[in-house]
């Protein structure tokens, strides 16, 4: 049976303490999505970067029909606490190549990424995002806000999987 409040992520994963945990410790609705990209994450976190200009889900849905670049913006790398992210989140913390986690009214999102290896015993980067918030009648709302979100970021996981993986990796200063 397919859960809304896991999507691809392990029982370890969503054990994990997290950055989002603090921030909303007494969340009603908790949610846990993963995915694994066969691309260093150091890209994956640049990529992830990219949320402080669009979305990268359904662009007619919540980027107002345009479409989030495909190609990096020079500079959104350029991390500060309070920066906004998809319009409606701010920063609250990060550490470069680690995590971001973001924050918004009653909600608290963390992005982590990991080295790991892949199916085929390559090195690869995991990307867990959990999404913490307070919902009233929590039981009710929470499996329904839940599978919204999960719609949501399973285009958006599988978006940035995509253009991290079509990116050039920077040439090896030892090669």
């Amino acid at each position: 049976m397919i859960s809304p409040f896991s999507w691809h992520s392990t029982p370890a994963e969503e054990r994990r303490a997290l950055p989002c945990d603090s921030l909303l410790p007494a969340a009603t609705v908790r949610a846990h999505r993963a995915v694994t990209v066969a691309a260093p994450r150091a890209i994956v976190f640049r990529w992830l970067c990219q949320l402080r200009t669009a979305p990268y889900s359904y662009d007619l849905l919540d980027n107002l029909g345009r479409r989030s670049p495909r190609t990096l913006t020079p500079g959104l790398d350029e991390l500060e606490r309070g920066q906004r992210f998809m319009g409606s989140f701010t920063l609250d913390s990060f550490e470069r190549d680690r995590h971001l986690t973001l924050a918004a009214d009653r909600v608290a999102v963390t992005y982590a990424v990991d080295d790991t290896i892949d199916e085929q015993g390559r090195t690869a980067t995991r990307l867990l995002v959990r999404v913490s918030a307070r919902v009233p009648a929590a039981r009710v709302l929470g499996p329904v806000l839940a599978l919204g979100d999960l719609l949501m970021m399973r285009k958006q996981l599988l978006v940035l999987k995509g253009l991290a993986e079509r990116t050039p990796r920077p040439a090896s200063p030892w090669a």
